[in-house]
């Protein structure tokens, strides 16, 4: 095999590697998207007073595992407006009619 045919071959399994890791990113942020909003539905947080406390609300320094995309997750919604803190530093769905996203 030619010199230049291994570096094109080199780029393209490159290309591939960095589009594999962006759909894994993608699907594990749809993961925590779903997990939050059913933790919020399942518990009944959607209005204040009903509001709930999550676990995973603060990123942990000391967690030893795989990165957790749902506070990232948690903190997107927020500033979407689809869940609403509120000053106790609990957490609720704004809007009831959101459901999960569907995994393609």
């Amino acid at each position: 095999m030619s010199e230049t045919s291994q570096i094109i071959l080199g780029l393209c399994f490159l290309i591939a590697v960095y589009i594999l890791t962006r759909r894994v990113h993608v699907w594990r942020i749809r993961r925590a998207y779903n997990i939050i909003i059913r933790d919020l539905q399942e518990k009944g947080a959607v209005d204040p007073p009903s509001a709930v406390e999550l676990p995973y609300s603060e990123v942990s320094m000391f967690r030893m595992s795989l990165r957790d995309y749902r506070p990232k997750t948690l903190h997107y919604l927020i500033s979407s407006g689809i869940i609403g803190v509120t000053d106790s530093g609990k957490y609720y769905l704004k809007d009831r009619n959101v459901g999960s996203i569907d995994s393609k």
